[in-house]
């Protein structure tokens, strides 16, 4: 599994010309799930995201987690994260896990997230999307489990 994560001062995602979800500041994260990912990966990932102290302190360190500030999650699977781009230039997606396998991954790590006390929207999975941000920092982090 392998996450994502920007510091945001806002984010969206849309599906067309639809606007299916917004937040305000917080974090915005991209999830992929790779093949023999577990659930006990999920959740213990989504617990490092809403403790990760990355979000700036009043004296402008990162020393807070997004839930220290009342921020709010935009969480977007993205299966293209687990590319592998080692021979040619046309990625494989090998590595990712199927669909119905990734999906029960990602909507248990955004629960929890949501049993974290942290507000989170959601992309719709498996649709092609467009996410717009505001980046924070910038701010960029990605973790695996």
């Amino acid at each position: 599994m392998r996450v994502v994560v920007q510091r945001i001062k806002e984010a969206s995602v849309s599906i067309g010309e639809k606007k299916i979800a917004e937040v305000g500041s917080g974090l915005l994260v991209l999830l992929g799930v790779a093949k023999g990912d577990t659930e006990d990966q999920a959740w213990e990932l989504a617990q490092k995201v809403a403790a990760l102290r990355i979000m700036a302190d009043k004296g402008g360190k990162m020393n807070l987690s997004v839930r220290d500030v009342g921020g709010e999650v935009l969480v977007i699977s993205q299966f293209t994260l687990l590319a592998d781009t080692s021979r040619g230039h046309r990625p494989s997606f090998i590595k990712a896990a199927e669909p119905g396998k990734a999906e029960k991954l990602y909507e248990l790590f955004v629960e929890g997230l949501r049993k974290a006390d942290i507000p989170v929207k959601t992309g719709k999975f498996g649709e092609y999307m467009q996410v717009s941000l505001v980046n924070d920092g910038p701010v960029t982090i990605i973790l695996e489990a």
